[in-house]
C-alpha cells in the first residue's frame, strides 16, 4: 500500500491544551494498537474478545475494532476487492492511531491479508510515536476450514463467494510479528496470557489487577505453540474428547 495522498487543501492539524501524556496519566496506561492478523476462522475475534475482558479486569481501557463490525459502519461502502480491502485497512489504521493517541488500547482483528497494508499501518503508528503490536494468529488452512463457523469456506469452495482469502485470494504471512500464536496448539486462555505477558514486559500495561493485587505467574513451557520471545503457554489443552474446544467467532469471517 502506498501512503494515501492528501486531497483536501488548506487544512492543518489543530493542537489542543491537553497532551497525550495528560491523557495517559489520567487513564494510568499507554495507548497502543494490538493488530490481529490471520485467516478467517483462525481465532482473531475470539482472542480479541477474551483479551478485552482480561484488560478490563486489570482496569485497562481497550476497544475492539472488529472486521465485520466496522463494515457495518465506517466501512459499509467497501467490498472485498483488492482495492477495497486496502482502503478498509487504511481507514482502520487511522482510527486505531486516534484511539492510541487518546490513550486506549485498540484490539484490531482483521484478516488484513497484504503485508504492505500492515506495514503501512505500522508506519503510521511509528511516525506518531505509538506502539504497534502485530499478532500473527497462525492457523493451518485445513483447521480453519474444519472450524468454518459460518460455512464461508464451504461456500467459497463451491464458488458462491469470490475473493475469499486462502481460497482464491492470497494471504501474506507476517515475517517478523511481535507475537506469533499457533491457535491449533493453544487454548484461548494461553493465547491471552501470551499477549498480556508481552504487554507487561514491554511496559504497555502494569502487572497490577484492578483490585490492586499482582497478576499470578502464568508462565509454563514456552516451546508449545509460541515463537521464541513470546510469553509461555499454560497447561495442555483437554476436554472430554481430548481435543480443544474453541468458540471461534465469525466476526473475523473475511
Amino acid at each position: 500500500m502506498t501512503p494515501a495522498k492528501q486531497k483536501a487543501t488548506n487544512v492543518t492539524w489543530q493542537e489542543g491544551l491537553v497532551t497525550r501524556e495528560d491523557r495517559y496519566q489520567i487513564l494510568r496506561q499507554k495507548g497502543a494498537t494490538i493488530w490481529f492478523t490471520g485467516l478467517s476462522g483462525s481465532g482473531k475475534s475470539t482472542i480479541a474478545v477474551a483479551l478485552e475482558r482480561a484488560l478490563f479486569r486489570r482496569g485497562k481501557l481497550s476497544y475492539r475494532l472488529d472486521g465485520d463490525n466496522v463494515r457495518l459502519g465506517i466501512n459499509k461502502n467497501l467490498g472485498f476487492s483488492e482495492a477495497d480491502r486496502r482502503e478498509n485497512i487504511r481507514r482502520i489504521g487511522e482510527v486505531a492511531k486516534l484511539f492510541g493517541d487518546a490513550g486506549a488500547i485498540s484490539l484490531s482483528a482483521f484478516i488484513s491479508p497484504y503485508a504492505s497494508d500492515r506495514d503501512e499501518v505500522r508506519r503510521l503508528h511509528e511516525e506518531a510515536d505509538l506502539r504497534f503490536v502485530e499478532v500473527f494468529v497462525d492457523c493451518p488452512l485445513s483447521e480453519a476450514e474444519r472450524r468454518d463457523p459460518k460455512g464461508l469456506y464451504r461456500r467459497a469452495r463451491a464458488g458462491e463467494i469470490k475473493n475469499f482469502t486462502g481460497i482464491d485470494d492470497p494471504y501474506e504471512k507476517p515475517v517478523n510479528p511481535e507475537i506469533h500464536l499457533r491457535t491449533d496448539q493453544l487454548t484461548v486462555k494461553e493465547e491471552v496470557s501470551a499477549i498480556i505477558d508481552y504487554l507487561e514486559r514491554h511496559g504497555i500495561i502494569d502487572t497490577v489487577r484492578i483490585d490492586g493485587s499482582l497478576r499470578p505467574a502464568e508462565r509454563g513451557d514456552s516451546s508449545r505453540g509460541l515463537e521464541p520471545g513470546s510469553a509461555a503457554a499454560g497447561p495442555e489443552r483437554s476436554d472430554a474428547s481430548g481435543q480443544a474446544k474453541r468458540n471461534v467467532s465469525a466476526g473475523d469471517a473475511r
